[in-house]
């Protein structure tokens, strides 16, 4: 290594804020400034051209900003006045704020991930888990609910992407400057910074705790790449997203998970509910138990259904290979000190993420494990509810696909933050006053057919035209680094035309996508592209992983296919993939187009942004646009069934149909002056429905009410009187499971004729044997569903049965039904220890017994 002069002391010179301006640090330090645009324009105002070289980081321009510009902004009555204004929006905003009570039944949650998409200089992110993960903090602080977040502050963060002369991804990974972020330090109340420890196999790591202003919401990062750890594999833990081997994985989901939960305890914050978003941070849950023995005396048994009670999980994937993994004799490695100290079953711990608990060698599974140690569980769309139920049946074998207790609260997305400021203007213009604020409920967006359709059409014009600039500016800027030709310099400064249909396809390279689906006929994508009276252009972006070679394979093959001397104009690749990247895409183009394997996207956010931006979308009914397609303005790729590999060609025929004979037709013809008001008119179908539909705040509103509000309220039911309804619990499954194996059922008559009229009511009835329990003790139900041709009930529907009273030793427990079906109809029976919770929030392998057992 070459010599390198080490620094003796270390400081940071910032710009004398002058006092009309003194505030402009606080400003820049609180997140707000990224969806607010009193704030954000004051700092575009201050330096536009620092503004953009800094990448829209507040922190870093005044770090940067010349003492000579702040005093002439502090002498420029506007400025001042609009530094004013935006102070006014930030007091006013911070300050309805609900204050915390104090009290200690108020709800407290802490949200968990591995990675948050907030703005583009902050690179913590990688793609769409970490944007949705950043949009879930924004609209928290917005609904004003008691949030707290927990992540990590990776020194290199995700990779930044280069292409080489044949178009193959390369990755570079600079090192962040956290005194350029609007990150700070915690300290405690002697002003001294707050470290946490967790313990691994190669010793102690210590870890430093930052935080970072979202509003009304604090997230708190985590960073061993400090001083104290003297060895570099502790430093590294944090060094960067989604790299290093298992060891390194685990290492970071040790970190995340307990030193999380250490760094909130320490902070003196003591969460009512616990929300893992994705199963990364799922040891918190094992963090959680031994607290719940060393605190209050609780067995392994009791400590875990406390923690179930209000723990939440969201999972976001759609395929068993997407989910974290670890060798058991590796979870050994690095918990069996951790479960001894802690007087936890190092096996009880290791089976709560297996899936065959019969096999000792079975790897660990993250998400077994977050689903095990969780009472409230959700996908993040309807259909990827239902895949999720699939997936992970068997850990409730006895209970039907559709009973699988994962309930969805669909994604969305922060409006503020992606909807584009041209059509915010026209907003201002037409809806009413307050739709800023406003913006969620449905009836604010029933003005939009009052916006004219000239006015609509020519701001979506402004974005196209700021789009194919900004797509020109950052391909010269890239050729310029890598020293290319003035030709190839010049040719950059050529492409695209604003009046040109515009195509946009954004997204991570893995294969389940198809990126090149719409390449797969070539001859005929080439004719649709370079067709002279309805001319198309292809904007595409996106990143493989840096292990992923397939995907970096896509990538590169549909470089070189749009270096092809015909399309050159038409098909356009921009490197570097980020929210910058999106956002002008989203706000720009004519259409999204969106083709994965239906199924296997579990929702998607990119089209959703496109469709607040007037984007209309071409879809797979997959994720979030299986809900939406009929409001949306846009257009379906294929039919509602599962994905098999005949549909790729089907699904690009598919691709080819629509755009030849109804979507370019649209756009390009009958126009009145100028105008495609066809076009127009799904526009306005777009943004009125998806705008209040599939926004953060409606998806925080469910949260709350679904997930966040029971969890809360299980967690005050079980710490009641020093958790002594947990000792009753936990004595009471001990009894069932005693008695269970004894337990019998059957059907009690008095039967049904081959025949019975719709409306006419049925009674049914079951007798049980409870083996010493009591009918309080169990819950009797009938499923009821109409016959199919295999013999299984179907269209099924549960009823509670009630007891009725002893008859020969036996329980009759029974209810009338009404059908109001028609056709062959049937039911079964069967019986459940009444676990004193929701159906629901059912542990895994939840005892049933069915009568045909």
């Amino acid at each position: 290594m070459a010599f390198q002069i080490e620094p003796l002391l270390q400081f940071l010179v910032s710009p004398a804020l002058p006092p009309a301006l003194s505030r402009l640090g606080d400003l820049a330090n609180n997140l707000l400034w990224s969806w607010d645009h009193n704030v954000r324009t004051l700092f575009r105002r201050l330096d536009t051209a620092l503004w953009k070289q800094c990448q829209h980081n507040p922190v870093l321009m005044l770090n940067r900003i010349s003492q000579e510009s702040i005093a002439k902004a502090a002498n420029d009555a506007r400025f001042v006045a609009l530094y004013r204004r935006a102070c006014e929006r930030f007091d006013s905003y911070l300050q309805t704020a609900t204050p915390p009570s104090g009290k200690t039944d108020e709800m407290l949650v802490a949200y968990f991930s591995m990675e948050y998409g907030l703005v583009e200089s902050v690179s913590i992110y990688s793609g769409g888990l970490g944007i949705l993960s950043g949009d879930h903090l924004k609209g928290a602080s917005d609904a004003d609910l008691n949030l707290v977040a927990v992540g990590l502050l990776y020194q290199k963060g995700y990779f930044q992407q280069h292409l080489n002369p044949d178009g193959l991804q390369t990755e570079k990974y600079p090192v962040n400057d956290f005194y350029t972020w609007p990150v700070q330090p915690v300290t405690d109340a002697n002003g001294k910074e707050v470290r946490v420890q967790v313990k691994l196999p190669t010793g102690t790591v210590v870890i430093k705790v930052w935080r970072l202003n979202v509003g009304r919401v604090t997230l708190y990062l985590l960073d061993t790449n400090i001083a104290e750890n003297h060895l570099a594999e502790h430093r590294d833990i944090t060094d960067q997203l989604y790299g290093g081997d298992t060891h390194v994985r685990i290492r970071q989901e040790i970190v995340l998970g307990i030193g999380g939960l250490r760094a909130l305890h320490e902070v003196g914050l003591s969460p009512s509910v616990y929300h893992m978003n994705e199963g990364h941070s799922a040891f918190l849950a094992v963090e959680r138990i031994r607290r719940m023995i060393a605190d209050h005396g609780l067995n392994f048994d009791e400590a875990l259904e406390a923690v179930r009670a209000n723990n939440v999980f969201t999972t976001h994937t759609s395929v068993p290979a997407g989910i974290d993994l670890f060798d058991s004799g590796l979870v050994y490695e690095y918990f069996q000190e951790f479960c001894r100290e802690g007087a936890i079953p190092f096996d009880r711990f290791l089976q709560l993420g297996q899936r065959n608990r019969s096999d000792p060698h079975e790897r660990f599974s993250m998400a077994v494990f977050a689903l095990t140690a969780s009472s409230y569980r959700n996908a993040v769309s309807k259909l990827h509810a239902h895949v999720s139920q699939e997936m992970f049946q068997d850990l409730w074998p006895q209970l039907p696909i559709w009973e699988v207790p994962v309930t969805s609260v669909t994604n969305g997305i922060h409006l503020p933050t992606w909807l584009n400021g041209d059509l915010a203007t026209l907003y201002d213009q037409y809806l009413q006053p307050d739709w800023r604020e406003s913006y969620p409920a449905r009836n604010v967006w029933d003005h939009i057919s009052e916006i004219p359709n000239r006015e609509l059409w020519e701001a979506h014009r402004r974005r196209k035209r700021q789009l194919v600039a900004f797509v020109r500016e950052r391909l010269i800027q890239r050729a310029s680094r890598r020293r290319a030709s003035s030709g190839e310099i010049r040719h950059y400064g050529e492409l695209l035309d604003p009046d040109t249909f515009t195509i946009g396809f954004a997204r991570r390279f893995a294969t389940y996508k198809r990126a090149k689906l719409i390449f797969r006929d070539f001859a005929r994508l080439k004719k649709i592209l370079t067709e002279p009276s309805m001319p198309v252009q292809l904007l595409i972006a996106g990143k493989a992983h840096p292990r992923d070679n397939e995907g970096k394979t896509l990538i590169r093959d549909i470089v070189q296919m749009a270096r092809d001397p015909e399309l050159f104009k038409h098909i356009v690749f921009i490197e570097d993939y980020d929210i910058e990247v999106g956002r002008e895409l989203y706000q720009g183009v004519d259409l999204w187009l969106n083709n994965p394997r239906r199924g296997e996207e579990a929702c998607g956010t990119s089209g959703m942004k496109a469709g607040i931006n007037g984007t209309l979308n071409l879809s797979i009914l997959d994720g979030w646009f299986d809900e939406a397609y009929e409001n949306s303005g846009g257009w379906a790729i294929g039919e509602r069934e599962p994905y098999s590999e005949d549909q790729d060609e089907i699904h690009a025929s598919a691709i080819y149909s629509l755009l030849e004979t109804e979507i370019l037709p649209m756009y390009y013809k009958n126009r009145e002056e100028g105008v495609p008001n066809e076009w127009i008119a799904r526009v306005k179908q777009s943004l009125s429905y998806l705008s209040p539909t599939f926004n953060c705040q409606r998806m925080i509103g469910e949260y709350t009410q679904q997930l966040y509000r029971p969890a809360h309220l299980g967690y005050l039911k079980i710490r009641e009187d020093n958790y002594q309804y947990l000792r009753e619990k936990s004595h009471w499954n001990e009894q069932i499971e005693r008695s269970w194996v004894h337990v019998r059922l059957r059907d009690a008559g008095p039967g049904v004729g081959p025949c019975v009229l719709s409306g006419n009511p049925l009674t049914i009835r079951a007798a049980v044997d409870l083996a010493g329990l009591t009918p309080e003790d169990v819950r009797v139900e009938a499923v009821i569903g109409r016959v199919g041709i295999t013999g299984a009930l179907e269209d099924t529907s549960v009823v509670s049965l009630t007891p009725d009273g002893l008859q020969d030793g036996w329980h009759i427990f029974g209810r009338e039904f009404v059908p109001h079906q028609t056709g062959r109809l049937g039911y079964t029976l069967r019986i459940s220890p009444n676990h004193w919770d929701d159906p629901l929030t059912r542990p895994c392998r939840a005892k049933i017994k069915w009568s045909s057992e």
